[in-house]
């Protein structure tokens, strides 16, 4: 080989690896680009240089560890920036409830102090009025966040989508170029291996590399994502038990989108986006709604204990929302379901959803947060009532084998709470005094007419005040109460008008509220009559039901375990915990991040030292040639010179 050939060789050489060089340096701030070397070789001949291959430093086990901790460090982003919005709204000192709710105990403080002072009594709706728009504004705000959570997954979902088909296609743009040249362009390679490093920070996947070529990936149960050049779609779609909650769904090509368990989402912003709903904004928005619930209830049970100023016995002083049921899509009964709070088991309310399922007829109450079946929910079958979690659920219709009911009991109990009363005057700040008969400072049972009756009792919590019921009893046992009013018999409903309803002597009979034995029925062809009355004499001036709605402040009144602020703080706690442990972990992953990025950047990142310094290496190089390439032309021309 002459000196020109070498001379040439070393001139192609030189200049591949300036314009690889060159490359670098303009790349320097280019996302996802991979430095680029020239590998040189002596020829087969042994005389003269050759580019082996233009190579791109890229360490597939150095990229797999940064992909992995960027799907930890933005899953872990996303929680963080939501669960920090809920804590700064709740440890908000001059915002949250914590205040609110010490500011209408201490009104009540005052009315009992005066309890027929009006402004007192204004005082206890005006501060009524500003807790329950707090709570509403609460869960307001909390629903708010779980419209953007919607939003945001959707978001999240099309951009995913697009980053699959992108992959998809450089997988066939790759496989296309190694067929035209054997070699596939490193631009490619480093816009395909950025798109996946971009597709982790959204969600958690796998990446398996087939045949060293081209790049397969799949959900982390294996459900294929990209397949070479085919990218599989996913899609979001309504739960199936609860209508207001977006869900991903995977699309497996052929039309049939299938929703995937919240759990199979992991990593990115996306599995963060799902993991804070589950984890943070569902058992806020429970524990909230719960609060509202039980303070709401607590507060009426005993505000019905006790007389307004109009001689009446007190009524609702809040009303919640009741609770909310969904029937699964795939239910093929017809029957529908309402629910409401049952005051007497109120200390089993938890901040929990719970799922009805039916096995044959007999239902399955299984709680949402801990999967755990309730075992003490108690089935009528013949009236079809379902008593648990501090509910009574009333099916209409008939349930069969299979058929499931999505229960969230106190999820937006708090969008409903309001005062239920505007009239100052019905604030039952007395009490009724009832001591079992009949007879008290402010009220009197009185009874007239001949039916043999004894045991004559009356409850406040039933039995309308300043009211009168006339009862008439035949030889037979047939029953006529006026005015219409519910009745019991020995503890259970009793329909006076139907067929074959008759009372015997022995009976405990229980109407609105008034309880008695019936000792004997009247003798043949004869009609006994009661009368009853509950009549109120004065509730001016009395505060000891006042006391009471004031010592709820302190008693248990949340799941029988904590008194209103107790639960308060201890929701306060658990978010404040929450978020700083997020803090503390997204701190440690992140940098374990930025470790492994430097460690990625040491090898494939550009140094423009590096290159400056190459540059100058290789123009020397350039040179040198060129200046074998001369020398040989001077040789030429004096042996030319030489024959003349």
């Amino acid at each position: 080989m002459s000196m020109f050939s070498i001379g040439l060789s070393g001139l192609n050489a030189a200049q591949s690896a300036l314009t690889a060089t060159s490359n670098n340096v303009s790349n320097v701030f280019t996302p996802g680009y991979n430095r680029e070397i020239t590998l040189l070789g002596e020829t087969k001949m042994g005389k003269g240089v050759q580019v082996n291959a233009i190579e791109r430093q890229f360490n597939t086990y150095v990229a797999s560890q940064l992909n992995n901790a960027k799907t930890q460090s933005s899953a872990l982003q996303t929680y963080n920036n939501q669960v920090s919005q809920i804590d700064n709204l709740l440890a908000d000192r001059a915002a949250g409830l914590s205040p609110l709710m010490q500011g209408f105990f201490s009104s009540l403080e005052d009315l009992a102090s005066a309890p027929s002072d009006p402004a007192s009594r204004q005082g206890v709706l005006g501060t009524a009025n500003t807790l329950s728009a707090q709570f509403r504004a609460f869960d307001g705000y909390l629903q708010d966040m779980q419209d953007n959570i919607n939003g945001q997954i959707k978001d999240e979902v099309t951009q995913i989508n697009n980053t699959l088909k992108q992959i998809a296609d450089f997988n066939k743009e790759i496989s296309l170029a190694r067929a035209r040249s054997g070699e596939a362009p490193n631009s490619l390679l480093n816009q395909r291996d950025q798109l996946v490093s971009e597709l982790n920070e959204r969600m958690d996947v796998r990446l398996n590399i087939q045949d060293g070529k081209s790049y397969n990936i799949s959900l982390p149960d294996g459900q294929p994502l990209v397949v070479g050049a085919d990218a599989f779609r996913l899609d979001t779609l309504r739960s199936d038990t609860d209508p207001q909650r977006l869900v991903v769904g995977y699309s497996d090509g052929r039309g049939n989108v299938n929703a995937l368990q919240e759990s199979t989402i992991k990593g990115g912003a996306l599995g963060g986006l799902m993991s804070f709903r589950s984890e943070t904004l569902d058992k806020t928005q429970n524990q909230i709604g719960q609060l509202a619930v039980s303070l709401s209830v607590a507060f009426n049970e005993q505000h019905k204990q006790g007389v307004d100023l109009n001689g009446q016995v007190g009524g609702d002083f809040f009303m919640v929302r009741d609770p909310e049921i969904y029937g699964s899509k795939g239910n093929s009964g017809d029957a529908s379901v309402s629910a409401q709070f049952d005051p007497d088991t109120i200390d089993q309310l938890r901040a929990s959803d719970y799922t009805v399922r039916f096995d044959g007829s007999v239902p399955v109450v299984t709680r949402g947060d801990s999967r755990a079946v309730v075992t003490d929910a108690d089935w009528n079958a013949q009236t079809q009532e379902l008593t648990f979690g501090g509910m009574k659920l009333t099916f209409d219709g008939t349930p069969v084998d299979g058929d499931r009911f999505e229960v969230q009991p106190v999820r937006r109990a708090a969008n409903g709470m309001q005062v239920a009363i505007t009239d100052v005057d019905k604030i039952a700040a007395a009490d009724a005094g009832f001591d079992g008969t009949g007879g008290s400072p402010l009220n009197s049972l009185t009874r007239s007419g001949n039916l043999d009756v004894s045991g004559l009792t009356s409850s406040p919590t039933a039995f309308s005040a300043n009211k009168r019921y006339e009862l008439q009893v035949s030889d037979d046992g047939k029953l006529s109460v006026s005015p219409q009013a519910s009745v019991r018999v020995n503890g259970n409903a009793f329909d006076p008008t139907a067929d074959g309803a008759v009372l015997e002597a022995g009976d405990e009979v229980t109407i609105d509220g008034v309880s008695f034995t019936l000792d004997a029925l009247p003798g043949e062809d004869e009609t006994a009559t009661l009368t009853v009355s509950q009549n109120i004499i004065s509730a001016n001036g009395d505060n000891r039901n006042a006391l009471a709605l004031q010592e709820l402040q302190g008693k248990r009144v949340v799941g029988g375990v904590s008194s209103v602020s107790s639960a308060y703080a201890s929701i306060v706690s658990d978010v404040g915990n929450r978020a700083n442990i997020t803090q503390v972990n997204l701190d440690a992953r992140q940098g374990l991040t930025d470790q492994l990025r430097a460690v990625q950047q040491s090898e494939s990142g550009v140094n423009l030292d590096e290159e400056a310094a190459n540059l100058i290496r290789y123009q020397q190089f350039y040179m040198a040639n060129a200046r074998v390439i001369d020398t040989a032309g001077t040789i030429m021309d004096t042996i030319l010179n030489l024959r003349s």
